[in-house]
């Protein structure tokens, strides 16, 4: 159980953190995201931002819903690290 939960506490870690990277990135707008690595790193996380996203919807041009989904992950992180 110890090994499953800290294997889930890990995936958590590492996704939030490319989607902090995929966050930042946004910031460039001279990136192509159809070139690799970007487009990799957009496959990987535009699943679970899609969800947000098509929650919340941007507010004054600002998309608030990466926020809330490094939010909630960090959350759930932090509810399997107080399980273990």
């Amino acid at each position: 159980m110890y090994l499953l939960v800290n294997t889930l506490a890990t995936f958590i870690t590492i996704y939030s953190s490319l989607l902090i990277i995929r966050v930042l990135l946004t910031w460039f707008p001279q990136i192509n995201w159809y070139n690799q690595p970007f487009a990799a790193l957009s496959q990987i996380t535009d699943p679970y931002l899609n969800l947000f996203r098509s929650i919340i919807p941007p507010l004054g041009g600002m998309d608030f819903s990466p926020m809330v989904a490094i939010i909630l992950l960090q959350v759930l992180g932090s509810g399997l690290q107080g399980f273990m």
